[in-house]
């Protein structure tokens, strides 16, 4: 008998990340000390002023459906945040709320995307991207980037890249799994090759957007002259303020892309949770540096993972200007046997270190990036020791 299931589910890969922390969590139940790297999690808790929030919410008797494209209230908290943050000017049918960006991506593949449009990736690029533009009929086309032009896509690789059956690019800034944040005179340079081809549009992931490192201001691709009205701009608060389980994500974009998001959004889900949704509206009303104190943490802890790595033979790093994540490069490994185990590419290594070293990381062929590793630190300074002195340990 043929499977019954989908030929669209069959030919789906699962998540990585989610795979590995699947896979530590069966190793923990045995007994075995893991220390987890893998995961795109702030280790923070929800700041307590949006806690309060949501539980007005619940006592205010906040427990009906909600609009499909979220409360009045919260869109305008988003259009205040595209104004006050990203010099971005939106109106109430732009702003699309979803239950998570995850949901707002695939939402807009879902009403973008006919079948063999090709979706430009500069890789490294976040785990689900190519997945959810194969899910939706879409072809993704992968652009190489390397370590040493700091995992950026340069204008010239993108004219390459381009053909008639070009509809999209996608890219994040902050990138995850790289941490590498775009310019504005780098978006520029991009948006210049863009801006030849009417018909290409842009999506500009800007979820770890407050995670940045740097002296300079976040860009925005919409905020380029010429640009607006080519580009869906997502974001969320599930990273900056701690808020993953929250599963609020929000899009702005042009009207009738945000009108058919809305249309889709309605058959698949409907309106986002409505407790959530209240307490997402404190949080983006409040300056963003209420989260300043999580962001001086990654940083120092960045820092601290760079010096570790340094110290071990075989990882080339760069120096992550977001996000919360290093990818080094160990291709050094590759056909080397360590304690009797042959590493042949990236996914070799990323299991090695999890069952030697009990420390879990991703693999890069997971992002397009078949020579790296990504190692997440949204952990404790003392774990983030711990696994690179185990790390340490089985590779020398």
């Amino acid at each position: 008998m043929s499977n019954p299931l989908s030929d669209r589910i069959l030919n789906m890969s699962t998540s990585a990340t989610l795979a590995m922390a699947a896979k530590a969590r069966e190793l923990r139940a045995e007994g075995k000390d893991i220390i987890g790297l893998s995961l795109g999690e702030p280790d923070f808790n929800t700041p307590d002023f949006i806690k309060d929030a949501a539980i007005q919410a619940i006592n205010d008797n906040y427990n009906g459906y909600t609009p499909v494209d979220g409360y009045q209230e919260l869109k305008e908290a988003i259009i205040n945040k595209f104004k006050r943050d990203n010099k971005l000017t939106y109106t109430l049918p732009q702003i699309v709320v979803s239950t998570g960006a995850k949901q707002s991506l695939a939402n807009v593949a879902s009403v973008m995307l006919n079948k063999g449009d090709e979706v430009i990736l500069p890789c490294p690029y976040w785990v689900s991207y190519s997945d959810i533009v194969r899910l939706n009929d879409g072809v993704p086309v992968e652009v190489k980037t390397s370590i040493d032009t700091d995992f950026k896509m340069t204008p010239e690789q993108l004219e390459a890249a381009i053909t008639p059956k070009t509809k999209m690019v996608w890219f994040s800034s902050p990138c995850n799994p790289s941490g590498s944040l775009y310019s504005q005179s780098e978006l520029e340079a991009l948006a210049e090759v863009l801006k030849k081809h009417s018909n290409i549009f842009v999506v500009s992931d800007e979820i770890y957007e407050h995670i940045n490192y740097t002296d300079k201001p976040h860009a925005s691709m919409a905020s380029v002259d010429g640009m607006f009205d080519k580009t869906i701009t997502v974001n969320g608060v599930s990273k900056a303020f701690a808020m993953t389980g929250w599963r609020i994500g929000y899009i702005g974009a042009p009207d009738w892309i945000a009108r058919a998001c809305n249309k889709m959004q309605g058959q698949i889900t409907s309106g986002a949770n409505c407790i959530a949704q209240r307490a997402v509206i404190t949080a983006l009303n409040a300056d963003p540096s209420v989260v300043d104190y999580m962001i001086d943490e990654f940083k120092v802890r960045r820092d601290l993972v760079l010096d570790l790595l340094s110290k071990i033979d075989g990882f080339k790093t760069n120096t992550p200007e977001g996000a919360f994540y290093v990818f080094p490069d160990v291709s050094s490994f590759f056909g080397k046997t360590l304690r009797g185990k042959t590493i042949n590419n990236a996914t070799d290594f990323s299991l090695y270190l999890l069952e030697e070293a009990l420390v879990a990381t991703v693999t890069g062929d997971a992002f397009g990036n078949p020579n790296c590793i990504r190692l997440s630190y949204a952990a404790s300074q003392n774990e983030i020791i711990e696994a690179i002195k185990r790390i340490k340990e089985v590779v020398n």
